[in-house]
């Protein structure tokens, strides 16, 4: 069994909140995590963008920087970049290894260590041993009890908050916020994105409790500016790009990082990659929006463009709130086909079909991926001004962008992802 079924066998533990397996392992590989300064990024949504931002903006500084996201679109690789690339099998293998090794030694305390939860422990254990300057992580579900959540930050930062994995998290944005607030460490600084007043007013408290400096990038708008050479897309991408130049405010003001060429920062935001979110491609539009805060921010950046009706691809995972998140799509919607994603949690094609009608959507089901792609193609040539829109989950976005050979980065392999 190689190291990536390993991981994957992993999956079978599915998810688990708390943080006494990480920390058991870790502590067996030299609690890692204490040795790397990191930028810890939570929210429902724009805080892969806002990690990647970071990330380069950071490196264009003269920082050596790891980032580590996820999900993966198609190669787990991608969610553990060191200096603007994703690391290579070998490494990864080896930290991979290592990783179990420290697992098994650690008896009961690591027994069922989640897939996420070794995965996050490679990312501590490949940044430590790398001596990356500054470490840039993403949560995965949650903050208070995320496995990211031992970490040692300089900065933390809370994206846009909105109602998803309810089961896990709590079924208001109030409890879901709660939970995000849950990574501010006491003294440390925090910066958090445009949200709701109940939101702000949430993780405001939490940092005074803490003791730690509180940012609202809306509040700082006036003194910010975002750079003209901006390369990612979308209205959204305008607000994740104002959280991330009011946390380069703070890195710069509060000399929270070494920079080495601290007018340079703002280079980063013309050289950014963060494929599959609202990613053109010819007459091809994808993007990774599965949740109605999502798609809500989809159809506003969908609203700038020339292009009034699309032809929509869309894939689910059955635990998303579909039926709202397609009402929210529909009015943009002319023809809809309803294909599986490449991910066990897939809603089935028919059931997706039924809830795009349910809507209003006129839709088929597709069998592949490909076909539906040449059959929205064909719609869009006989509609004229319209456009292809591929989304519903950044596996399906992953996916398209291999079928349209796009995907940014060498070779391509689908590795298994999370189960949850």
């Amino acid at each position: 069994m190689n190291f990536l079924e390993q991981l994957a066998a992993r999956r079978r533990f599915g998810m688990r909140p708390g943080l006494s397996t990480i920390r058991a392992v870790c502590r067996s590989l030299g609690d890692p995590q204490e040795r790397i300064k990191a930028v810890h990024i939570a929210g429902t949504n724009g805080k892969g963008a806002v990690a990647a931002l970071l990330d380069a903006s950071l490196r264009s500084a003269g920082l050596k920087v790891g980032r580590y996201t996820s999900p993966h679109l198609v190669r787990l690789n991608e969610r553990f970049f060191l200096n603007g690339s994703p690391v290579d099998d070998d490494k990864l293998e080896e930290i991979s290894l290592r990783v179990e090794k420290a697992v098994s030694s650690t008896g009961d305390a690591g027994e069922g260590t989640t897939f996420f939860e070794a995965l996050t422990a490679v990312a501590f254990s490949l940044y430590a041993e790398s001596g990356v300057d500054a470490a840039v992580l993403e949560t995965g579900l949650g903050g208070r009890l995320d496995a990211t959540n031992i970490c040692s930050p300089a900065l933390t930062v809370i994206t846009r908050i909105g109602l998803d994995h309810c089961d896990w998290l709590g079924d208001t944005v109030e409890k879901i916020a709660v939970e995000k607030a849950g990574i501010i460490k006491s003294g440390v600084p925090v910066v958090l994105g445009e949200n709701l007043p109940e939101v702000r007013a949430i993780v405001e408290k939490r940092a005074k409790e803490l003791d730690s400096p509180f940012y609202y990038a809306p509040d700082m708008a006036l003194e910010l500016e975002i750079p003209e050479s901006y390369s990612l897309a979308g209205s959204f991408n305008r607000e994740n790009a104002l959280t991330v130049i009011a946390a380069l405010k703070v890195i710069r003001e509060r000399k929270l990082f070494n920079l080495q060429h601290a007018e340079r920062l703002n280079d980063g935001f013309s050289n950014v990659v963060w494929p599959g979110r609202f990613q053109r491609v010819g007459n091809v539009l994808v993007d990774g929006a599965h949740n109605p805060p999502a798609a809500r921010a989809l159809v506003n950046a969908l609203k700038e463009l020339p292009e009034k009706k699309y032809v929509l691809i869309a894939g689910f995972c059955a635990d998303k709130d579909v039926g709202e998140t397609l009402s929210i799509l529909a009015p943009f919607v002319s023809k809809a086909y309803a294909i599986k994603t490449n991910n066990p949690r897939s809603l089935e094609p028919s059931e997706l079909a039924r809830k795009m009608r349910s809507q209003g959507i006129d839709a088929d089901t597709s069998s592949t991926l490909s076909e539906a792609l040449r059959l929205a193609k064909a719609d869009v040539q006989s509609q004229g001004g319209a456009a292809v829109l591929v989304c519903g989950s950044l596996f399906l976005a992953g996916e398209a962008l291999v079928a349209l050979n796009a995907y940014p980065w060498p070779g391509v392999r689908f590795d298994p992802s999370e189960r949850l």
